[in-house]
């Protein structure tokens, strides 16, 4: 298999050796658990999955570490924002024990916790700069992971239905730097989503029960109303959609 990491800059489908276009028709219905399986039978160097430990991401890791349980386990690479709830970073340490998850944990490397942070780089950083934030936060420490780690295939748990600037999202794709996004829940719903997690007893954030949608960073995330996407509390007020790893 060619490494897209030293990949020619040909036609996209082939950067990989193999055919989006037919991947996604093939996969385009099927059990995100087949989606993963072909992943980890076609994929078994650099296979990464990036999670913020949202309830689609929990889906997937059950997935990965309950069911298909890989030989060398799936590396789950999370972005300490230093702003996270308290919740998620209590989730977070559940899911390693329950899973024995290979954690990777990805920060800011001028900052180690929200004091040395906004000494760094100012108070409230996502009022006066969102895109910095994004950037010291999420977007480069994503990419020196990637890095470090020698991805050349990262799984996501984004959906369809999270948002409208979703709606057309594939289930393969590829991202800005010639690395393989895969999306395996790309065309379930929300309440497919849900369905799987009370059926395996998948844990979750427990604010998730209490109207939060989607959990991103405290700042800058509120519960949503009913009727609103799901992805509607981020960012609340602005018209700021993705925080920059997905663009």
């Amino acid at each position: 298999m060619v490494s897209i990491l030293e990949a020619p800059k040909v036609q996209k489908e082939q950067i990989i050796g193999f055919d989006l276009d037919e991947l996604n028709e093939r996969m385009r219905e099927v059990h995100p658990r087949e989606i993963l399986a072909w992943c980890i039978n076609n994929i078994p160097n650099g296979l990464v999955q990036s999670t913020a430990f949202g309830v689609s991401g929990m889906v997937i890791m059950d997935i990965l570490y309950r069911e298909l349980q890989p030989n060398t386990p799936v590396p789950v690479l999370f972005l300490d924002t230093l702003h996270h709830f308290a919740e998620t970073m209590e989730l977070v340490e559940k899911a390693r024990a329950t899973y024995n998850l290979d954690l990777r944990i990805y920060k800011n490397l001028e900052a180690n916790n929200r004091k040395e942070f906004a000494s760094r780089y100012g108070i409230a950083l996502w009022h006066s700069d969102i895109e910095k934030f994004h950037q010291v936060t999420k977007v480069e420490p994503l990419q020196r992971g990637m890095e470090e780690l020698n991805a050349i295939a990262w799984i996501t748990g984004r959906r369809r239905d999270q948002a409208k600037t979703r709606t057309e999202m594939p289930i393969f794709e590829l991202d800005k730097n010639g690395r393989l996004k895969v999306n395996p829940l790309a065309h379930w719903t929300r309440k497919e989503t849900w369905s799987y997690v009370f059926k395996h007893g998948v844990i979750y954030n427990p604010l998730l029960d209490q109207g939060y949608g989607s959990i991103g960073d405290e700042p800058l995330t509120t519960p949503i109303i009913a009727g609103e996407d799901e992805r509607a509390g981020r960012w609340r007020g602005s018209q700021k959609t993705e925080c920059g790893m997905h663009i």
